[in-house]
């Protein structure tokens, strides 16, 4: 399938949705630390069953030096974002904490053309500039 990658695009969203709604749940009167750590812990049991479960486990040997290095670096950011977000989460509205944790969308494309190369259209940025937009309508609204 040509646009397989907009399904699991779609689903990502709804998984991240459903994640927003359910972390803040399960951060009301816990260390935010903690319930990231939490998280954290049951995002590695379930992502290794899965790799074990396709077949993928013996992949491991393949991954090379820089693989590693960024995969790591990955990993750490993911971290430091859980953390924040996580933080926010506890402190605020989630209806006002994920807009402005999706400005994530607006940095990638930036730090995509920067590092990666990728040649941005109007069309991304126009798209961009609407979810900062939107972002900022939603978390700053009057409470």
């Amino acid at each position: 399938m040509r646009n397989s990658w907009l399904l699991w695009a779609g689903a990502s969203a709804v998984f991240a949705a459903a994640t927003a709604i359910l972390a803040k749940l399960g951060v009301e009167g816990v260390n935010s630390n903690l319930a990231t750590a939490v998280r954290t812990g049951v995002v590695l049991i379930f992502a290794w069953t899965i790799v074990f479960a396709t077949g993928g486990g013996g992949e491991v040997r393949l991954l090379g030096a820089r693989c590693w290095l960024f995969l790591a670096l990955s990993g750490m950011a993911t971290g430091l974002s859980w953390l924040c977000y996580f933080r926010a989460l506890q402190l605020g509205q989630a209806s006002q904490v994920a807009p402005i944790d999706k400005l994530s969308v607006v940095f990638t494309l930036a730090l995509a053309a920067l590092f990666l190369g990728e040649k941005l259209t109007w069309h991304e940025w126009l798209g961009g500039g609407l979810i900062v937009a939107g972002a900022v309508l939603i978390a700053l609204r009057p409470s």
